[in-house]
């Protein structure tokens, strides 16, 4: 068992069949509300983290894969039905950063220290995804220790959505959407628009999970990583605008029954290119991080036997609750940001 410090924050290892595998089995691709990494993102982070598993626990989440895939989104949508749910995708650690300081020295990375210092009202006005990591990876090691696969399921799912939310850059400042700086959509750009245009090109080839000492640690590494690429994500983003007028920039496509103003395929390319490949080492960085966390869970659990539940279903009463959530997704009735988060 490799319990050394992450290798993943260093250099991600070489390939691995499993994972080869899995660019096999990803589904074709499906255009939908941006979320976060969108929806599509969302997915593909969790599909491919069950490929950095080890052989005892890569059949129980082969098997349920689908699952792990598609509620990737979940959290997304219980922001419209749960207040407070909003703020535990991002962090706007600028906020902190008074008088010129460091704002990872100003905010304690422990949650006890961070309450007793700035109180609970602001750091859940600013957002507090580093922590909620640390709940969500604590809820899924209970879940495994009792072998609960409904928990095991959703738990796992929802962990990686905030694991791949604290990986964005722009989850990590107050200009979250360009709003400061006259940069309105980026955020979507940036997060969905580019992954559906790309990530079928992208190499997901991280190697495999390795154990974790400090889950909080981690996510908080996440988020300086994140955060130290804001500058680039709007500054690359302000420089090339300047050289493409309007009707090179943006296009209108059909999205269901209407047609949407989009960032151009010339454009976008010309950003990434611009960029070096970050939304994709973001993307790889978040996809060995959770398979990492789902196998130091385990670990931290006692190393449960999961061939003994593999075959087991979702129970009815959590299909209800999942179904409740969609509806009221669908129907609209959001809480917190007013943009895709």
């Amino acid at each position: 068992m490799n319990r050394s410090v992450p290798a993943f924050l260093r250099v991600p290892v070489a390939g691995a069949v499993l994972l080869a595998l899995g660019l096999v089995l990803m589904p074709q691709r499906v255009v939908e509300p941006a979320d976060a990494w969108g929806f599509y993102g969302h997915k593909r982070i969790n599909r491919m983290a069950c490929f950095t598993l080890p052989p005892e626990m890569f059949p129980f989440f082969k098997r349920h894969i689908d699952w792990i895939s598609d509620h990737a989104v979940d959290p997304d949508r219980r922001r419209y039905a749960v207040d407070g749910e909003a703020q535990r995708h991002y962090i706007d650690i600028d906020h902190y950063a008074h008088h010129g300081q460091d704002p990872f020295t100003v905010v304690p990375r422990k949650w006890k220290d961070a309450v007793a210092k700035l109180t609970e009202d602001t750091l859940q006005t600013y957002g507090i995804v580093p922590w909620h990591i640390e709940v969500m990876y604590q809820r899924l090691v209970q879940a495994f220790q009792r072998g609960d696969v409904d928990r095991i399921l959703r738990n796992a799912a929802e962990l990686g959505h905030y694991v791949a939310d604290a990986h964005v850059p722009l989850h990590t400042t107050e200009n979250y959407n360009g709003q400061l700086t006259n940069q309105h959509g980026i955020h979507a750009f940036w997060e969905s628009r580019i992954p559906e245009l790309s990530a079928e090109d992208y190499d997901h080839l991280v190697g495999r999970a390795v154990y974790i000492e400090r889950p909080l640690d981690v996510a908080w590494e996440a988020v300086y990583e994140s955060h130290l690429r804001v500058d680039s994500v709007l500054g690359i983003d302000r420089e090339l605008s300047r050289t493409y007028p309007d009707d090179r920039k943006y296009v209108f496509e059909d999205r269901g029954r209407s047609g949407m103003r989009m960032y151009s395929r010339e454009f976008t390319a010309a950003y990434e290119q611009a960029m070096q490949g970050m939304v994709e080492r973001r993307m790889n960085a978040s996809i060995i991080a959770l398979g990492s966390y789902w196998y130091s869970a385990w670990v931290d659990a006692g190393q449960p036997d999961l061939s003994r539940i593999e075959d087991k279903e979702v129970s009815d009463s959590l299909k209800a609750v999942l179904k409740a959530e969609e509806e009221l997704w669908r129907e609209g009735r959001g809480h917190g940001r007013d943009h895709p988060e």
